[in-house]
């Protein structure tokens, strides 16, 4: 399957308001696939990691716990 990612729809992350290392990702794009499109919030034009909806919420349960 074949996707491109410049038409879907981003959300960052709730940690790009005070200048850390961000992503976004494509919620509605998950729900209707199973597949997290992941990217970096300061380089949009850069890759999209493509991760399964079970790996996505490991990275955030991940990233919940980290000190940071």
């Amino acid at each position: 399957m074949t996707t491109t990612t410049d038409s879907l729809r981003w959300i960052k992350s709730s940690y790009s308001s005070n200048g850390g290392n961000c992503i976004e990702f494509a919620p509605a794009y998950a729900s209707a696939t199973g597949v997290v499109p992941v990217r970096d919030s300061k380089q949009v034009g850069g890759p999209v990691l493509m991760v399964s909806a079970p790996a996505f919420a490991g990275l955030v349960t991940l990233a919940r716990g980290a000190d940071l």
